[in-house]
């Protein structure tokens, strides 16, 4: 990227103030050396990856700050063998190693989230975790940086021989100077050390009375520091004790070293993961901080489109800052923004290349959602006055001078930014000028922003394809701006208005009026025309906009008015089938028991046994099928009245109900469904009347007719007779609701309850997907209130995951 145009935009001070959000120096310092990139995978990825560490951020179990210290350094220097880290320096590595096992314990937390945590894998791939190395630094080597004492036995013993012998040197030394005479004596000084050796201070005429050797005296000379005669041996001995701690603490300190050498290449892995997730975790707080959306990224010639922009510096200072939209077609190359001074074109021009920049250096960039922008191979800027004394440059050479190497570097995948074009010399000459300059880059295809005064400017749009006017809105009653980007549409300088707001003569200002060529006149009337009708406009956009919010606030309150309405209805009519489904269950066991209790009573009349069951079954199955019968209407009269609603809803004809068509009677050896056992499937024996003799299994019932139903399936298997529920053949373990809508589900999910509980199961699995959740809820608040289940679970990773509820019977 063309770094004089990175300068003009300020990238270095952004980059800056995105960097005083790490949480140590060296991610600070990867943050200021980003540069914007070209490569849109690149991109893409990271920002990604900045997006999965906001989320993290922003979850329950937040982002862990760790400390990273700056071992560039050092960690060159392990990569040689024999080189020994110092004490500081370990003590640094071991709080390296500290946070890179809990990063990486962080990013393979089952807890949060894997989706997000996947865009993070290769940091948690190069993350290490040497526990033992960091541990044993831990306990050799204290907070301050001093070996510790039980870091060796060695040590250890050296210390403590240390001490003892400067306790006895400092004793006899107490004791010399205490012989010394009064006037020898230094009042004010007490026993101290001068080069490595324990001394006393004296008077320097005292030297010839005691004698010794002198290893300093004070700046005047009056006071000297001797070591008496008497501690010499003393003091060679503290000597020979400090040189053999200084070997065990070296010998310490190499040991430690040696046994991070071997790992030097993955420590130096890991120090560039924590610093890289540093880095992502200073662009995440500041897309926290700053509002940013996510971006989507396209070719230079699909055009931009901004959305909710705002200048990240502006942003920074913590100022109200006016958002701004700006969308350029594919067919739209060139926006030419004009308008007064102190309008806010400058900065529209800088914003538009800062968020680009930033984007591209993989930052997040202030702007809303839906927001696209391109990849540019490039930035080149002509922005401010940049006139040198020294280059014998003016204002407009050194406009020239950036020009022309803009039209040199750009390419049909370049932004281009030039404020205040043609501006510097003779009005006519800039307008065709500027106006060559916009037609070549636009003939080119490259993107383009320029700013002017000039009138004439304003017509290239007319003539030129791919060229657009634009105009920050000012308020010409107030003569302030309102930085609102009205693209389409030239903006007028209001200088003639600004004057007459500062109280210039009138005359003057008439004069100035008439002066004014025809043309320029009459576009000035049509600009305001324009800027009144856009105005205008404006006005009653909002006010249709806030009838068009009432209106949809109206209809979410009826419509949910609506849900609760058929909520109701659905409950009821649940109810009314369970009640009906115990009745019938409860018929059911009336018929088993009385059947029981007939062969009891009946052991040795197994005719009048088989007439009772036969007579008493029939008046029960009678009584089952009425009350089937009943529920099947009710149903009916409910999905017609659903029916009615839906057309009413959606303003349609009603539809008639087809009635069915009558088809031919049932006869003897044909496979039937009976209604009343729950469409057990059966084969009927013999037919009389309105009645059917049917086999079920090992169960043989008389039925009315209306309960059996033709089906082409064979019977299952047969079951055993038993008192209470009949159990099913086969127990129906899952039942699979997927495809239905949630008010088709609550039939299916109660009838596989009372199979699961007729056949004593302990547990049902209910199958309903994932998509929107609006499946798995419904079950859920069906299981919350069914008195039979115990509780229930979302299935496990291989059950089914979010798309299986596992209910829990009692």
């Amino acid at each position: 990227m063309n770094a004089h145009a990175l300068g003009i935009l300020e990238f270095p001070r952004l980059l800056a103030y995105v960097a005083g959000r790490a949480s140590s120096a060296p991610g600070a310092a990867a943050v200021r050396a980003l540069v914007p990139r070209t490569d849109r995978e690149w991109i893409e990825a990271e920002h990604a990856r900045v997006n999965a560490v906001r989320a993290l951020l922003l979850s329950e179990l937040g982002w862990p700050t760790e400390s990273i210290p700056d071992l560039g350094e050092a960690l060159k220097r392990l990569r040689i063998a024999g080189l020994t880290w110092t004490a500081l320096e370990l003590l640094q590595g071991a709080t390296l190693l500290r946070s890179s096992r809990r990063m990486r314990e962080m990013l393979r937390d089952p807890r949060r989230p894997a989706i997000v945590l996947a865009y993070l894998t290769g940091y948690a791939q190069a993350l290490i975790d040497l526990r033992a190395q960091e541990e044993a630094i831990a306990r050799a080597i204290s907070d301050d940086g001093t070996v510790r004492d039980d870091a060796s036995p060695a040590l250890r013993r050296v210390r403590r021989e240390l001490r003892q012998a400067e306790g006895e040197l400092v004793r006899l030394l107490e004791r010399e100077m205490g012989k010394l005479e009064s006037h020898h004596q230094v009042s004010d000084l007490s026993i101290t050390m001068r080069n490595g050796r324990w001394v006393i201070p004296m008077r320097r005429e005292a030297k010839g009375y005691v004698g010794g050797i002198v290893h300093d005296s004070s700046g005047t000379g009056a006071t000297i520091f001797v070591e008496p005669p008497a501690a010499v041996e003393f003091g060679n001995r503290v000597r020979e004790l400090e040189i053999e701690e200084q070997r065990e603490v070296e010998r310490v300190l190499r040991d430690l070293t040696e046994a991070l050498h071997p790992y030097h290449e993955a420590i130096g892995a890991a120090f560039g993961a924590l610093v890289a997730l540093d880095s992502l975790y200073a662009r995440a707080r500041y897309s926290v901080d700053a509002n940013c959306a996510p971006l989507a990224f396209g070719a230079p010639a699909e055009g931009l489109c901004i959305v909710d922009g705002r200048h990240p510096l502006l942003l920074a200072k913590g100022i109200p800052v006016v958002p701004f939209d700006l969308t350029l077609h594919a067919d739209e190359r060139t926006l030419l923004v004009s308008g007064p001074n102190t309008g806010g074109k400058t900065v529209l021009l800088k914003a538009t290349g800062l968020v680009c920049m930033m984007a591209q250096a993989g930052v997040p960039a202030p702007v809303g959602a839906l927001s696209r922008l391109p990849v540019f191979d490039n930035v080149l800027a002509d922005v401010g006055d940049e006139q040198s004394i020294e280059a014998s440059l003016s204002t407009f050479s050194a406009h020239l001078k950036n020009l022309a190497e803009i039209l040199h570097a750009a390419t049909p995948a370049s932004l281009v930014l030039i404020d205040e074009l043609g501006s510097g010399t003779d009005p006519a000459e800039g307008a065709a000028l500027g106006g060559a300059i916009l037609e070549t880059l636009t003939r080119r295809g490259t993107l383009t922003m320029a700013t002017t005064h000039l009138g004439q400017l304003k017509l290239l749009a007319s003539d030129v394809p791919g060229v657009v006017n634009a105009s920050l809105q000012f308020d010409a009653v107030q003569l302030a701006p309102t930085y609102r980007l009205l693209k389409g549409i030239p903006g007028r300088s209001y200088g003639l208005s600004i004057a007459r707001r500062l109280q210039l003569p009138e005359a003057v200002i008439a004069r100035a009026e008439e002066r004014l060529p025809q043309g320029e006149r009459a576009l000035a009337v049509l600009l305001a025309d324009v800027e009144a009708r856009e105005a205008l406009l404006g006005e009653r956009e909002q006010l249709v906009q806030r009838e068009t919010d009432k209106v949809r606030a109206r209809m979410a309150a009826v419509s949910d008015r609506e849900q609760k309405v058929r909520e109701q209805e659905r409950e009821a009519e649940r109810k009314a089938r369970q009640e009906a489904r115990r009745y019938l269950l409860d018929a059911r066991g009336q018929v088993e028991r009385a059947i029981a209790e007939i062969r009891a009573r009946a052991a040795n009349a197994a005719a009048d046994f088989d007439d009772a069951a036969r007579a008493t079954r029939r008046t029960i199955e009678q009584a089952a099928a009425a009350q089937s019968q009943a529920l099947e209407a009710a149903e009916q009269r409910a999905a017609r009245g659903r029916a009615r609603a839906e057309q009413r809803k959606a303003g349609a004809a009603p539809v008639p109900v087809a009635r069915p068509i009558p088809s031919r009677p049932l006869t003897t050896g044909e496979h039937v469904l009976v209604s009343t056992l729950g469409d057990k499937a059966g084969r009927i024996v013999s037919i009389r009347g309105d009645e059917a003799r049917v086999t079920v299994g090992s169960l043989s019932l008389t039925v009315p007719i209306s309960a059996l139903t033709r089906t082409k399936a064979a019977p299952v298997a047969t079951f055993k007779l038993a008192l209470g529920d009949i159990p099913e053949v086969e127990p129906v373990r899952e039942v699979d609701v997927r495809g239905l809508r949630v008010d088709e589900v609550d039939d299916q999910v109660l009838q596989a309850l009372d199979a699961a509980i007729r056949n004593d199961l302990r547990e049902l699995r209910i199958i309903h997907g994932k998509g929107t959740g609006a499946l798995r809820a419904r079950v859920g608040e069906m299981l919350k209130k069914d008195t039979r289940v115990t509780g229930f679970r979302l299935g496990a990773w291989n059950e089914g995951g979010d798309g299986v509820t596992v209910a829990e019977l009692a």
